[in-house]
């Protein structure tokens, strides 16, 4: 490993249950994130914010619920038309209009092997517009709540632009952060008990092949890769939830430098568009922090001109 780079973090607001999902729409018009840990009554009511970072004021932007059933949204991103795509860890995959905050509903109740969906963690496009997405929770809402931490249940899909619910494959225990490399031909899926970062081959919409371990964060805690954003080098960064830092990792999985976080539980990261200046997730004050990199982020699917789709 090469440092441990300290910079100055500023914190933009904190209290918000569960902090997550930081998102930025088309230019980096407005910032999204959730806060999946909020409950009404003792049952699910988690929300998608929207933050003013001028006045670093946050606004409850709509509530996902299917139903009499509320939602757990934990990972956002952006689309070319302004919509935000919520990975929900009880409702599953859902799209919400950003400008009238008007919920389209659950994009898919079932998958492509006819099992139904489950509960989603976390998303990323590829620059032909395809999600790949993490479900590390049981089957969606009606269905008993249940997180893979223990028993290895999580599963990765591709919800393809053509509308295809694709199953990957399953057996993790508990599947997080996701992302897919600037030439859209790997994907690279966080397993956080057991602090490994897996990589597969991007070969078409829905499908992948030769899954090997990519990296492993450092650390005995209890924890490990949460989300995952890459630089416009094609370097991974990576919060280790628990671990009180950000690990960065080359593009061939080498742990290379970790960034050191003014919290403990990092929870996930993004990038504002076109700028070195990175925005941090965590649970430990349930707030959403900011610290400027040494580069720019990868562009996200959002910004890429409309000849990339």
């Amino acid at each position: 490993m090469d440092s441990i780079y300290a910079p100055i973090f500023t914190k933009i607001t904190s209290g918000q249950a569960g902090a997550e999902g930081p998102v930025f729409t088309k230019s980096g018009e407005k910032l999204f994130m959730v806060a999946p840990e909020v409950e009404s009554e003792g049952k699910p009511a988690g929300q998608v914010l929207h933050v003013d970072l001028e006045y670093k004021t946050v606004e409850k932007w709509c509530l996902p619920v299917s139903g009499e059933h509320g939602g757990i949204p934990a990972g956002c991103q952006c689309d070319k038309d302004g919509n935000i795509w919520i990975a929900d860890m009880r409702l599953g995959l859902l799209k919400v209009n950003s400008e009238e905050r008007e919920v389209f509903g659950q994009m898919a109740l079932k998958d492509s092997t006819d099992r139904p969906m489950q509960g989603c963690n976390d998303l990323a496009f590829d620059p032909s517009g395809n999600l790949w997405i993490t479900a590390p929770a049981g089957d969606i809402a009606p269905a008993e709540y249940r997180r893979s931490m223990e028993e290895g249940f999580g599963s990765i899909y591709c919800y393809t632009k053509a509308g295809e619910m694709v199953l990957l494959e399953t057996g993790f225990r508990f599947c997080n952060g996701i992302a897919v490399t600037k030439d859209g031909k790997t994907l690279i899926v966080a397993e956080t008990p057991v602090k490994s970062l897996w990589a597969y081959d991007i070969e078409g919409p829905g499908k992948i092949a030769n899954k090997r371990l990519w990296g492993k964060v450092p650390g005995d805690h209890d924890g490990g890769p949460d989300g995952i954003d890459f630089d416009e080098q094609g370097r991974l960064l990576v919060a280790n939830w628990g671990s009180g830092h950000l690990e960065v990792f080359s593009p061939s999985g080498q742990l290379v430098k970790r960034v050191q976080c003014p919290f403990r539980n990092p929870s996930n990261l993004h990038f504002a568009p076109g700028t070195n200046t990175v925005y941090v997730t965590e649970h430990e004050f349930h707030g959403l922090w900011k610290f400027d990199w040494d580069c720019s982020g990868q562009a996200q699917y959002c910004d890429l001109p409309k000849e990339s789709d």
